[in-house]
């Protein structure tokens, strides 16, 4: 992996902390993003510790450029807390997470890992900040709508999941499935809308405009508005992580389907 950041005691810090793992070999340090980005070319590293604001080309332009190389190096950004503009425009650039400077050993350990594998990390002390960033965001106009016409109404509930910076176990509970069905799920959605992994996902969901049709309708009417089928359809609509009702829903020509009475579980 490479280490990117422009103060060298902190890169030295880091290296410290992850050679304690015989798995991860530091390859190089870079004080700046054109120098991560010189360094990815030519080494190709698995992982990237990148820092955001570094001088000259910084840690979200860097990532900009690595995702236009299409490289296989995935990025995971290095932040204080407080700067969750920057992580939306660095998770927009094509990172596959942030961490929180300030973590422990361990979790730095193990979002090194998470990230390795192909999976996506977003800390959890920071996540809601970038979500309510997502939504102060005006959604830009294109086709993204279109593409969640793709999805079966399970895989929109759990992308609307996604969306709340829920993992896959929350989202498990709250639809009252197993946590390897929302993980097969998961897969099925990124594979239909062609995304890289779960937070890009999440970025998908706020600039397609679900986010807005869900608070507007909810994932049941919305899925009755868009899809063109006729049959019927029963599923689970999660408002929150403790309240569950069931919905069922109709194709109409005449009038949008309507919510029955909660289901008792």
């Amino acid at each position: 992996m490479v280490i990117a950041d422009d103060q060298a005691l902190v890169r030295a810090g880091f290296r410290k902390l992850l050679e304690v793992d015989p798995e991860i070999e530091v390859v190089a340090e870079a004080g700046d993003g054109l120098e991560a980005v010189e360094a990815v070319r030519r080494l190709q590293p698995d992982v990237v510790l990148m820092d955001i604001r570094m001088p000259g080309v910084d840690g979200i332009e860097a990532t900009r450029r690595l995702g236009d190389r299409k490289t296989p190096t995935r990025v995971l950004i290095l932040t204080t807390f407080g700067l969750t503009d920057y992580v939306y425009e660095a998770l927009r650039a094509g990172a596959s997470g942030f961490l929180l400077k300030d973590s422990p050993a361990e979790e730095l350990l193990a979002a090194v890992r998470i990230v390795a594998r192909g999976d996506a990390l977003l800390d959890p002390s920071i996540t809601r900040a970038v979500i309510e960033e997502f939504r102060r965001k005006p959604r830009r106009p294109n086709d993204l709508a279109q593409k969640l016409e793709r999805l079966t109404a399970r895989e929109l509930e759990v992308l609307q999941g996604l969306a709340r910076g829920l993992s896959n176990a929350e989202i498990a509970a709250e639809l009252v499935v197993g946590d390897g069905t929302v993980k097969t799920h998961v897969a099925r959605i990124l594979q239909k809308l062609d995304l890289r992994d779960r937070v890009q996902a999440v970025i998908f969901a706020y600039e397609s405009g679900l986010t807005e049709a869900v608070a507007a309708l909810d994932v049941g009417r919305w899925w009755a508005h868009r899809s063109t089928r006729s049959r019927w359809r029963r599923f689970t609509i999660s408002q929150s992580r403790h309240s569950d009702r069931t919905v069922r829903t109709k194709r109409s020509r005449s009038r949008s389907p309507s919510a029955r009475a909660p289901a008792s579980g």
